[in-house]
This record gives C-alpha cells, structure tokens and sequence, in this order.
C-alpha cells in the first residue's frame, strides 16, 4: 500500500487530482521488478533468466543444426522433419511456460498502511505514577484447517496476519500466498498463483532433455549401421551428438528429480516450505485430501485472480491519523530493534513515523492549532517540570525542521493527558490535584 510522503510534498494536502497519482507498481514496496508499465512482475533476481533461457535455447538449436538435420535424410515420409519440427515446438512451449511463472504475480498479498486492531490487553506501561493498559498484538493465532489447529503468525513488514501456508519471501520482500519456495532458475516466487506453470516447466523441461538425449543415440547407431563401424567411432563422427547427451544426462537428474520431488509434493498436498520447516511425516497434515482431491486441486481448479491491480492509481490517503486505543497500542516486536525484524530492514517514515504525521502537523509557524491537536484545553497552570520540544521529538521519531524553530517567542503550558499523548506514552490517568506541566517551545 502506497504511503504519501511527508508534510510539505502531500498530494492530497496539496489538492492533487487522483489521476496525478503514480501508480502501484511504481510505489511498490517490495522487490520486484516491473516490465511494460507494470503489466510483467518479476523478482529482484530476474536476470537469471536469461541464462536460463540460453540453458535451454542453446543445446537445441545444436540439436538441430547438427542433429535433426542430419536425420531428415535417414528417415523418410517427412519423420524426419517432424524430429526438428517437435524440438522447436517443444522449445517454445517450455519458454512459455517459463514466462507464465516467471512474470505473472505467484500471489502476493497486499500491505496493509496500518497495523490491525489489537484485540486484548496485556501488561501496562507506568505514566505519571498511574498504570495504564496497553494493547498489544498477539505473535501468533490459532486457525483451524480440516480439524487442525493451525498457527498463523503476524508479519511485521506487511503488517498483517498471514494466512494458512503463506509466507513472507526474504528475497522479494512479499507475503506469497501458498508459498513454495523462490526459484533462482526463474526468478520468481513460486506460490498459488504460478506452482502450476513451475511443474509444467520442470516436468516439460525433463521431457526434452528425453527426446535430444535419445535422438542423438539415433543418430550415432544410424552412422554405426551405415558404415559398419565400431559404436566408438561412430562417436567420433558426430561431436555435437556427444556433447549433447553428456549435457542432457546432467541435465536431466537435475529438473527429473525435481519433477520426481514435486510429484511427491502435490500427491500429498505439501509445499517445500512445509516438507523442510514442519515434516508432516511426523505430525498430521491438515492439507492433504487424497491423491486425487490433490492432483485436481493444483492441476484442474481455476487459478485466483491478482490481489494487486499494479496499473491502478495509488489512492491517496486523505492524511495519517493515528488513534489509540485505551492506554495505546503495543506491536509484536515492541522493545526490539527498531527496523524490519524479519527483513532486517530500517523503518521508512512512512512505516516508523505514520503515527506521529498528527501530532508533527499541529505546529505551524505561529503557535498550535486547537483544532487539529486538541491543545485548546492547555492547563493555565505553571509547571514544575519543562520539557523541550526536541526531546518529546526525538522520542517519537520526529526530527524537527531547524528553520521552523529558530527564534524564542514564549511557551505554551498543556495539560498531563495531552503532554502523555504527545509523548506516545498512552492517556495517564487524571488526578484530582494533579499539577499542570509545561513545554518550552523556541521559536
């Protein structure tokens, strides 16, 4: 989700029209990369697949400038021709495939601009003496699945609880639905959306290495029978058919044993994820319905449309209001680093400072506005203690503007509750003598 940036270049403060908005694939948060004016997604890793295409396009453009063509003369009735025909055919739809899973969206799950509401109250924090609740996120939750409970668990960077067998991918910086694994062969997350096309591909991909690898032993036994010589140097005739066959027989217990894995994968209704993290072959796996219910659940069911329209205009959030609830809201993480735990990434302003946009823009040049902070009530008392404006600052993670600041013209004297709300500390509980504080702002 698109978060505006701050006060001073707000569109929406600014009156922007809507069609002046970017659009989401160019405010996309995580780490793809967008071809064609986002209509192609593709991961951060996406010149792999170039060489991925030349691993596949190379050895059989050998195969039939050497190969093949060879063979048109050794078999009549145009069975020759149908050979190189089949290889290029073949080719193609193995690079479609490629691309299908490669640049479609595998099923990322939208960010969401702000934190769910907290659901129960767990410890205090102590403000002026008082206690006051805290409302805290809990890490995980329990879902049932087919019978089974199910622990689902909160994602810091999209801020949203994840659905059952969905994951946050470290490399592409999404949740993906179903998540399997990423592949740096495709370049791509493979999840709900894309698992199909991937074993297709990989399934495909060990079928031609089948058919060069056998039609290359053809040949070298025609040139064997033609000549009446040794199968040794019937080798030696053709180079590129030797080449070709140490090549696929590599190639083929790489993407045939990923074909073999897989299958075993889909008949029991497994993702990679879940067979190397929770070894269902030693607790109960709450996805699996039979072997046919899970060839027809990955194979003949309609795919889900794109949670992300990545050509749509970013819509504008008509100013971040952050609101507490009862004695504040508490994530998680609260008391960890401050950044993205699982990513380890720095908090944007846009993630760490939301919550502060508020209280930041009820200073302006010539004192605070009643309206938008609530200061109207400011206690007429003194204070006993002072608290600069900077410091209050610097614990919220606001760094104020110096040339906003620069002159002494007074202060202004606030009362307990809006000194603690300022300070993100929650409400504090009222007093009946309770003294009034004081900031002393310079200007």
């Amino acid at each position: 989700m698109y978060v505006p940036p701050p006060q001073g270049s707000d569109r929406s403060a600014a009156g922007a029209p809507d069609a002046a908005a970017p659009r989401i694939y160019q405010a996309w948060k995580g780490s793809n990369i967008f071809f064609l004016q986002g209509r192609f997604i593709f991961g951060p890793d996406a010149r792999s697949l170039l060489l991925t295409i030349f691993l596949i396009a190379a050895p059989v453009a050998i195969f039939c400038i050497f190969v093949a063509r060879k063979l048109m003369d050794d078999f009549h009735h145009h069975l020759g021709i149908s050979i190189m025909v089949v290889a290029v055919a073949f080719t193609l739809y193995i690079l479609a495939l490629l691309l299908l899973t490669a640049a479609r969206d595998p099923g990322i799950i939208p960010r969401n601009a702000h934190p769910p509401e907290p659901e129960s109250f767990e410890g205090s924090t102590e403000v002026g003496g008082g206690q006051t609740p805290q409302l805290r996120l809990p890490r995980m939750k329990d879902v049932s699945v087919n019978g089974i409970t199910v622990k689902v668990k909160y994602c810091d960077t999209c801020m949203l609880y994840r659905t059952p067998r969905c994951s946050h991918c470290s490399i592409c910086n999404n949740c993906v639905e179903r998540f399997d694994h990423h592949c740096p062969w495709v370049g791509q997350c493979i999840g709900l959306r894309n698992y199909r096309f991937f074993f297709m591909f990989v399934f495909s991909t060990t079928l031609l290495c089948i058919f060069v690898f056998g039609f290359c032993w053809v040949l070298i036994k025609n040139i064997k029978d033609d000549e009446k010589t040794t199968i040794w140097k019937a080798m030696t005739k053709t180079p590129a058919s030797i080449v070709l066959i140490i090549y696929t027989f590599i190639s083929v217990w790489f993407v045939g044993g990923l074909t073999v894995f897989h299958l075993y994968l889909i008949s029991t209704n497994q993702t990679t994820y879940e067979n190397f993290r929770y070894r269902y072959d030693r607790r109960a796996n709450p996805y699996n319905r039979g072997v046919v219910q899970n060839f027809r659940e990955i194979f003949f069911t309609s795919i889900p449309p794109s949670k992300n329209k990545f050509r749509a205009r970013v819509p504008l959030e008509q100013g971040l209001h952050s609101h507490s609830v009862g004695g504040g809201f508490i994530s998680p993480n609260m008391g960890k680093a401050v950044g993205d735990l699982e990513m380890g990434r720095k908090a944007t302003w846009g993630e760490a400072g939301a919550g502060m946009s508020n209280f930041e823009g009820g200073f302006n040049g010539n004192g605070l506005d009643n309206k938008d902070t609530g200061f109207g009530d400011a206690s007429p008392d003194l204070s006993q203690t002072e608290i600069p404006i900077e410091g209050m600052e610097a614990r919220a993670g606001i760094h104020p503007r110096r040339s906003s600041w620069g002159r002494k013209s007074g202060s202004w004297e606030i009362s307990p509750e809006v000194l603690a709300l300022a300070a993100g500390v929650g409400e504090s509980n009222r007093s009946g003598s309770g003294s009034s504080s004081k900031i002393a702002v310079n200007r």
